[in-house]
């Protein structure tokens, strides 16, 4: 358990830092550090891969889904200023998905990750984010991926903070 707090701690101070910086950055300005691109998510069973990337480090979401129509979803790609640390972020906005995932996994090019989440349910209209059960997906080293047989088929939002292999000289 102090474990898990500890993550939570680390990604909200990171959140933290990144919703600061982001503030300071003159409305009409690009900031090359972050991005913020909209993509649809689309059933019918077959695997879909979407990416973005800021220089050499590159978020990938492969999934399939099944049950309803396309939805808008959001990809948050960010590398902190001293280029340290890459983080990725993919939700739906409004809140819950109603498409049922049968598969997913994002990967982080690049980098070693040291915190991922991932949520049945986003904070919309009053509710808060529903974390899946920890058992339900499985981090590795540069991927964050369902279980077989574990994952309950409910993804709105995943989140991943990668240590890049950045050395200062």
């Amino acid at each position: 358990m102090a474990t898990q707090n500890n993550f939570c701690a680390f990604h909200l101070a990171f959140l933290l830092v990144f919703a600061l910086t982001a503030a300071f950055i003159p409305a009409g300005a690009s900031s090359p550090s972050t991005k913020t691109v909209e993509f649809n998510v689309k059933p019918g069973g077959v695997v879909h891969t979407f990416s973005e990337g800021i220089g050499e480090y590159e978020c990938s979401f492969t999934y399939a889904s099944q049950g309803g129509t396309n939805e808008q979803w959001l990809m948050s790609v960010g590398l902190s200023d001293d280029n340290t640390l890459f983080s990725c972020s993919v939700w739906r906005p409004q809140g819950k998905s109603y498409l049922f995932f049968t598969q997913f996994k994002a990967e982080l090019k690049g980098t070693k990750i040291e915190f991922a989440n991932a949520f049945s349910q986003t904070a919309a209209g009053g509710q808060g984010d529903v974390p899946l059960k920890l058992e339900e997906f499985t981090i590795g080293e540069s991927t964050v991926t369902h279980t077989e047989g574990k994952f309950s088929a409910q993804l709105s939002k995943l989140t991943a903070i990668g240590r890049t292999r950045h050395v200062e000289l």
